[in-house]
């Protein structure tokens, strides 16, 4: 079978990509290319041929073509990519001619699916692919490069080659146990699935690290109406992203917005003013704002410092008090009433005075967030962990070798320790993929893109 999809956005484009692969993809692809060189020639692969897609004698597009033959292809079968011009109308045209001649329209992710399938890449380097494309901050591109250049596959694979041959060891003494053959070291082996157990908790531990970089700070501003927490999004944004009054309640619903401090990712919602009201609405608008509070890695809540606190200032210093929270003490322009040492007893070490009509105080905002989520930068050989996939298959296998361990020392016996030891071994063979099922795989390659 031959699979073919147009692999750019539909947005109009300089540039649009068709792609195709399978057996009869070049031969497809020669029965509407026309240049001074063939497609088909052997000596051309893997070289960029000007010239047209033709059909039925009229010229749809000036393209370039290249041509790649098994294995030497992203999926490892014959592959042809037309590059011409980026219009969806003309790039379906030429997708339609290949749809004519025999070829199947790809399913989304189906080319990376049969790339995975002839072993061109494991499972988490085509994960990987997915998240390069969707990421929003040079951290998360650069997290997701590593991964798809295989560290974490090697580092995998690395705990399995180990528990194998530990496995080894238990198999052989349960299968020969009443033959002259030396037993196995019991010490040596807790010892062993020990410091195994050790890298793997610690490569489970990057998982909440890893998450922020490649998703983004989940990051709520809070606080009473007109405290000035539209001011302050609009100062970070560096535009007039919200509307800013001096009538209470002008923000009745969740604003969301994107900002890239310093490569990361902070996805922040300006929530409406926490007070008692009876407006319909108005009520709506705050509880969103309450479980944006509940569901935030970090809550930015401002107070007026040129009034004392009140009984919505304690209700919502009630709800975070033990959340990661940035207390910022606004309005200092109109002169301070709010001690900051006070607030410190409630916040220690994340009070900061502002004003934005003097436009103070959001660079020590930006430095201190920067100190929380940004310390110390990933080095070119670190790994971490980010997909939700991956940290409970490992979690699962960390608790099915510590179970392991645990009977091999209270001397239960070899045999329900060879079951635990077996079970992690094929828990991590889910992260990569050498032991998933069809259904697994199916859920991976859904989430990309047609074409991919």
């Amino acid at each position: 079978m031959t699979i073919a999809a147009i692999s750019t956005a539909k947005s109009p484009a300089g540039i649009g990509i068709v792609r195709l692969s399978g057996e009869e993809a070049i031969s497809l692809a020669c029965g509407f290319f026309q240049g001074k060189q063939s497609l088909d020639d052997p000596a051309n692969d893997r070289k960029l041929l000007y010239g047209h897609i033709v059909s039925e004698g009229e010229v749809v597009d000036e393209v370039l073509a290249v041509a790649f033959r098994a294995p030497f292809s992203y999926t490892g079968e014959d592959m042809v990519e037309i590059q011409a011009h980026g219009s969806r109308i003309g790039l379906e045209r030429i997708l339609n001619c290949f749809i004519s001649a025999g070829a199947e329209p790809a399913k989304r992710g189906e080319f990376t699916k049969i790339a995975f399938l002839n072993g061109k890449l494991d499972l988490t380097e085509a994960e990987a692919i997915i998240d390069m494309i969707e990421a929003e901050s040079v951290s998360a591109q650069k997290q997701s490069a590593r991964q798809l250049t295989g560290h974490l596959y090697r580092k995998i694979e690395g705990f399995r080659t180990r528990i194998k041959d530990t496995l080894a060891h238990l198999v052989a003494d349960i299968d020969f146990s009443t033959e002259e053959v030396e037993p196995v070291d019991v010490s040596a082996l807790i010892t062993t699935c020990e410091a195994i157990l050790a890298e793997m908790k610690a490569l489970e531990s990057t998982f909440t690290r890893g998450k922020l970089v490649q998703e983004g700070i989940a990051t709520a501003i809070v606080g009473k109406p007109n405290v000035g927490k539209s001011s302050f999004l609009n100062k970070m944004l560096r535009e007039d992203k919200a509307i800013v009054t001096d009538i209470p309640g002008t923000t009745r619903d969740v604003l969301e917005a994107s900002y890239s401090l310093d490569g990361i990712h902070l996805r922040i919602q300006d929530t409406a003013g926490i007070r008692k009201t009876e407006d319909t609405i108005e009520q709506i608008g705050i509880e969103r704002a309450m479980a944006s509070m509940e569901e935030a890695d970090l809550i930015i809540a401002l107070f007026d410092a040129s009034r004392p606190l009140e009984e919505e200032d304690m209700e919502i210093i009630e709800r975070i008090k033990d959340k990661r929270v940035i207390c910022l003490l606004n309005k200092q322009d109109l002169g301070s009433v709010l001690n900051k040492e006070a607030m410190e007893a409630y916040f220690p070490g994340a009070v900061i005075e502002t004003s934005f009509i003097r436009d103070e105080g959001l660079a020590a905002v930006e430095d201190l967030i920067e100190s929380w989520f940004l310390s110390g930068t990933i080095e070119e050989d670190e790994i971490q962990i980010y997909s939700l996939r991956h940290k409970l298959l490992l979690a699962e296998a960390v608790e099915s070798l510590s179970k392991a361990v645990e009977d091999i020392r209270s001397g239960i016996g070899l045999d329900l320790a060879e079951v635990y030891v077996e079970d992690a071994f094929l828990k991590l063979g889910e992260i990569t993929g050498q032991t998933a099922g069809e259904e697994v795989l199916d859920h991976v390659f859904s989430k990309f893109c047609i074409g991919k």
